[in-house]
């Protein structure tokens, strides 16, 4: 056979093969994951926040299952978002701590700073001493190669594929989302970015991010920079709005094939900074930082609602699955919000750092309006998409998150989990059943709560309970037996105000 005719059969086969996926792929679901970034269990208008409306996001809910015990596998944004991206909790890898900056930025303005320090409740912090801060730098920090993201499996099975918005799983060559299996990515690569210029005249600004010298300067750079495909792009919308004008891009750009589309949202995280036409909308607070903090959060909605208009116009929306959640709980250390009835926030393993607002809309394998009680895990998140698409697992990896289609529907009557870990250095959590450990070595402490009975946590029962703090305790140490050392170490430890104690957390 000659090597022109050699050359025609095999495109012709590689052709065939390609539309056999494309086909496959056409008889599961386009996937949405939308995740907020901060954004607490009690912050939609859904789950009883009455000083902001929130429809856009909820009519997910109100159209498919609304969780109220949904949990993330982090209080804090990098780890929670490793789990979510692979489907396994982060510390199996090594992903226990946050992906710093690999080009930051230094606030240097002493004004601000006083500022900073007037505006927000004080954080108690302690800096590591014992380590080496030159080779912590060489160290690469995000999600290893060697992971499987739930992109590529979707990539695998014939998907288009898109990330816009944050990151925070890896900066540097190798980790980088155009290289870990999306089509398209849009968005900053770190922590988070500034929202707008502030010398905008309709732009009101609050900042409680010590990274970003908002005072003098509405330049991004370095990581804060925003990016598509790695090119750096001079945005100057607001950056909520852009993030949402993106997702409706993509959508249009991909309409006629099935499509897996990753949406995490840098709102309503620090700095906060709010469009005045969305500010002058809240009238529920008279608190300047509040009213930009609630309008962050109508802009986020605003966005959502953009994102699902675009599915119903396109004839898309009863073949797609969407997931709305959050990466942690709310960051009551910036003293703008809340996580009440729950205890602490963001970067501590009390509910209120780790239980968050779950979502979602899967049209024709799962009821609407319906309300779900039992735990459930961000981990599921990939579980469900996965199985939703039809990919393949890659065999001998443990995966930690269960397919929740059958345990809504009704055709399963047992729990997702049994059994929920949480684990960052010496701060860790265990719930088994209604009963929750709290474990902090770096405070010598060990709680134990009954969450049916005591949401907030404020009875500890360990002295009554010695049995169950000795289970718990020893399904815990079994856990961590299963996990890998960390790859990088945390390098401070902060201690969010308002509670008993002041209860560290690495990071």
């Amino acid at each position: 056979m000659n090597k022109k005719r050699l050359f025609v059969l095999s495109a012709f086969f590689a052709g065939l093969f390609a539309d056999d996926i494309k086909a496959q792929a056409k008889e599961h679901p386009n996937v949405i994951i939308i995740y907020a970034d901060d954004l607490g269990w009690s912050q939609l208008s859904s789950y009883g926040n009455t000083k902001v409306q929130t429809p856009n996001i909820d009519a997910i809910g109100k159209e498919g299952v609304r969780f109220t015990q949904a949990y993330a596998s982090a209080p804090i944004c990098s780890p929670s978002r490793m789990g979510l991206l692979t489907g396994r909790y982060q510390q199996r890898f090594g992903g226990e701590f946050l992906v710093p900056e690999l080009h930051s930025t230094t606030l240097t303005d002493p004004e601000l700073i006083q500022k900073i320090k007037a505006d927000a409740i004080e954080r108690k912090a302690q800096t590591e001493s014992n380590i080496d801060l030159e080779a912590y730098k060489k160290i690469k920090k995000g999600i290893p190669e060697s992971e499987v993201l739930i992109s590529q499996l979707f990539k695998q099975a014939g998907y288009a594929t898109g990330a816009i918005g944050k990151w925070h799983a890896g900066e540097e060559e190798g980790l980088k989302p155009w290289q870990r299996g999306f089509d398209y990515y849009y968005g900053m690569l770190t922590w988070g970015s500034i929202y707008a210029g502030v010398d905008q005249p309709n732009i009101l600004t609050r900042s409680f991010h010590f990274h970003t010298n908002l005072a003098k300067t509405t330049k991004r750079e370095g990581s804060i920079n925003i990016v598509r495909n790695g090119e750096v792009v001079e945005e100057k919308e607001y950056i909520t709005d852009r993030l949402g004008d993106e997702a409706v891009g993509f959508i249009d750009r991909n309409k006629d094939k099935p499509f897996f589309l990753y949406v995490p949202f840098n709102a309503p995280h620090d700095p906060f900074q709010a469009k005045k036409e969305d500010f002058d909308a809240i009238t529920t607070t008279t608190d300047t930082t509040e009213r930009i903090y609630l309008a962050m959060v109508k802009s986020l909605d605003d966005a959502v609602g953009r994102i699902l208009n675009k599915l119903k116009e396109e004839g898309l929306d009863n073949n797609t699955l969407i997931f709305f959640g959050s990466d942690n709980g709310g960051a009551s250390y910036t003293g703008q919000m809340k996580n009440d009835p729950l205890k602490g926030g963001k970067l501590s393993h009390f509910e209120g750092g780790i239980r968050v607002p779950l979502l979602l809309r899967y049209p024709g394998k799962i009821p609407a309006g319906k309300t779900y009680d039992l735990p459930v895990s961000n981990l599921d998140i990939f579980a469900t998409a996965v199985a939703a698409a039809g990919a393949q697992l890659p065999k001998g990896k443990v995966y930690d998150g269960a397919n929740l289609v059958p345990y809504v529907s009704g055709e399963s009557n047992g729990r997702p989990h049994e059994t929920l870990f949480w684990r960052n250095g010496f701060s860790k959590a265990v719930r088994k059943g209604d009963w929750k450990l709290y474990v902090n070595e770096r405070n010598g402490k060990t709680l134990l709560y009954n969450i049916a009975d005591d949401i907030s946590e404020e009875k500890d029962l360990a002295v009554a309970n010695p049995a169950k703090v000795k289970e718990l305790q020893g399904a815990l140490k079994n856990w961590e037996s299963q996990l890998a050392k960390p790859v990088w170490p945390f390098i401070r430890t902060e201690a969010i105000p308002g509670l008993d104690a002041a209860y560290y957390f690495p990071i």
